[in-house]
């Protein structure tokens, strides 16, 4: 039988609760508090965190994802003062101005979102009526938001509340089930759609020829859905991304040049935008959230986890997980996908790369990401038990969620490949990993993440996971260890240690590095920021934001009115250091993905000219309490 975990005692779904509830206030630039010293490299610079914030939220006990919700920006300017010289940290939080964010600021009637949560798709325990009314109701609000008398129709479904980008003089936020949205920094405005060659609010965006995301004809805006975890190339500085549909063919690929760019960026081998090539190979629709890029080739991965509304013909949910499935990972050469080459595995989940960089020779491929050994997360961040499943013994494993190592063999042809080593480097529960960025797509030695003490994250999701924990690996050496003593594949391991044995580790050489937040506090995912000259890859600090339950909830595990979170600057080199903690204005609800924008960025944005807004109807920005 299969069942939902339960509300919270207070009623809530605990994805609506404590520091994970939403909140409604935003705020224009606001000075802040701090203790410590602010590194001068932060000077100009701003930290900028994007998550799910549901603004139709009357019922707290409906379904509930952690994946849903309105995209909310959450950053902190780094302002230096011209007078004094000094570095003034500044918070800003703002909606997203989505269509459909302002297509639900005007319906007041709202009391649950737009668009079926997540949680409804997966649950076993629905009824497959339930899951098809659910969809008949976003698909009428849509259509009704074209009628007359509507404020504003909904022509993108996107959400943009995944992650953030820059790339060609644009930040840009992300989901998978639209294009990128703009946004204007510092101040986190939203300017319009990004179509692969111009945004909304862009002086040219009406102008401007030549092909866009999704192509042409009616199927252009849903072949126009891009990943949330684009990859920018830190030397050609080529935007690489996907788009995943659920019709035939179901991926497509696109690589956008930059036009702003440096002396000492590489020039790109293909002098100009690719866009919409089709990815041969994969023969359904599937939920993917990531994939791997190295200098020259490119990793699809085809894993067992389908998103396809036909699955509701068949008797199945939207989102499905086969756990006697086979994960597939396709490779081809940047600029011809045509060329994939396809290696197959055991069953499981991956949500987020690490990094991924071939041999000089090109003739191996490596990739660093966090394997699920099932869908448990997607059910858990749901509040809903996971299925149980009649495994095969061979394809049985400890559920858990670690740092994991593929070395690829390419052979030039589209039979399917070898894998010459593929385990897990450390034991320690390893999710949301952070790669220095001029490091990434090359043999970086380090991969920092966020870690769950006591658990693992399959376990920590059934009540709202909580991340206590930073991880630093050096996947260089663990990665050479595991190669001279090569672990169980698949399911081995070269450190096997649990997180405490590793925090009681005195060795100032041992590969894995762990900064335990104090008791009650929890984070989230870091950024890296580097050290002007610094002298190692290592060299600079983790940004993160980070939230006392202890000190700021309530009896019943509710959030205070008063309620706030710091921005932690923390030594990346030692993982012992707080440099400086800056206590923000409120509390900062715990999201997905956040990034670092430079002092250059923010300056050489492309201009803007119209920026969206709320309609007349609703409270300005800055007036509602």
């Amino acid at each position: 039988m299969h069942q939902r975990e339960g509300l919270g005692k207070n009623g809530r779904n605990p994805w609506l609760s404590g520091n994970f509830a939403p909140i409604e206030k935003e705020l224009p630039l606001t000075q802040c508090s701090y203790t410590g010293t602010i590194p001068d490299e932060f000077a100009g610079g701003q930290y900028i965190r994007n998550g799910g914030n549901p603004v139709s939220n009357g019922d707290l006990g409906r379904d509930a994802h952690w994946f849903d919700g309105d995209g909310m920006l959450s950053g902190v300017l780094f302002r230096r003062s011209k007078r004094s010289g000094e570095i003034q940290p500044e918070f800003t939080n703002r909606f997203i101005l989505t269509d459909v964010y302002l297509s639900a600021k005007t319906s007041s009637r709202l009391t649950k979102p737009i668009l079926p949560s997540i949680a409804t798709l997966v649950n076993p325990q629905e009824s497959l009526i339930t899951v098809i009314l659910c969809i008949l109701r976003t698909l009428a609000l849509v259509l009704r938001s074209h009628l007359p008398g509507s404020q504003k129709s909904i022509k993108k479904i996107g959400v943009a509340n995944t992650a953030l980008y820059f790339h060609d003089g644009r930040a840009l936020a992300t989901c998978e089930s639209g294009p990128p949205m703009r946004i204007k920094l510092p101040e986190l405005a939203t300017a319009g759609w990004y179509n692969g060659k111009t945004a909304e609010g862009e002086g040219n965006h009406t102008t401007e020829k030549g092909p866009v995301f999704g192509g042409s004809g009616p199927l252009g805006w849903f072949r126009e859905w891009a990943t949330a975890h684009p990859k920018v190339d830190p030397n050609t500085k080529e935007l690489i991304l996907y788009h995943n549909t659920f019709i035939p063919p179901f991926v497509k690929y696109s690589i956008i040049q930059s036009t702003h760019t440096s002396p000492k960026s590489e020039k790109p081998s293909h002098p100009t935008s690719m866009l919409n090539r089709p990815v041969p190979g994969i023969a359904s629709a599937k939920m993917m959230h990531d994939f791997g890029v190295s200098r020259a080739y490119t990793v699809i991965m085809d894993l067992p986890l389908s998103l396809d509304p036909l699955n509701l013909v068949k008797s199945r949910h939207v989102i499905d997980y086969n756990p006697k499935g086979r994960s597939r990972f396709g490779i081809f050469p940047r600029y011809r996908p045509q060329d994939i080459e396809w290696f197959e595995t055991n069953p499981c989940c991956i949500f987020h790369t690490a990094n991924t960089w071939q041999t000089a020779d090109t003739k191996l491929v490596n990739m660093l990401c966090c394997r699920l050994t099932s869908a448990v997360l997607i059910y858990g961040a749901g509040n809903i038990m996971a299925p149980t499943y009649d495994v095969p013994v061979d394809l049985q494993e400890e559920e858990q969620c670690r740092l994991y190592y593929y070395e690829f063999k390419l052979s030039n042809n589209k039979s399917t490949g070898t894998i010459l080593n593929q385990w897990a480097l450390a034991a320690t529960p390893f999710e949301f990993p952070v790669v220095r960025d001029d490091v990434s797509m090359s043999a970086a030695k380090y991969i920092y993440g966020c870690s769950v003490g006591g658990t693992s994250f399959g376990a920590a999701l059934g009540g709202a996971v909580k991340i206590n924990a930073l991880v630093k690996i050096d996947v260089e050496t663990l990665i050479a260890k595991g190669k001279r003593k090569p672990p169980t594949p698949i399911k081995g391991c070269v450190d096997q240690r649990d997180i405490d044995a590793v925090l009681a580790s005195s060795d100032p050489h041992d590969p894995i590095k762990i900064f335990k937040l104090p008791d009650g506090h929890c984070t989230q995912e870091p950024r890296f920021v580097s050290r002007r000259d610094g002298t190692s890859e290592d060299d600079g600090w983790l940004v993160t934001y980070v939230f006392d339950e202890s000190t700021q909830l309530l009896a019943d595990g509710e959030p205070k009115d008063d309620a706030y979170s710091e921005l932690w600057i923390i030594d990346a080199k030692s993982m012992v250091n707080v440099v400086a903690k800056i206590r923000l204005p409120q509390r900062v609800p715990y999201g997905f993905h956040g990034n670092w924008m430079s002092q250059d960025e923010i300056v050489e944005q492309r201009p803007v000219e119209v920026l969206r807004s709320l309609p007349s109807s609703i409270l300005n920005y800055g007036e509602a309490s």
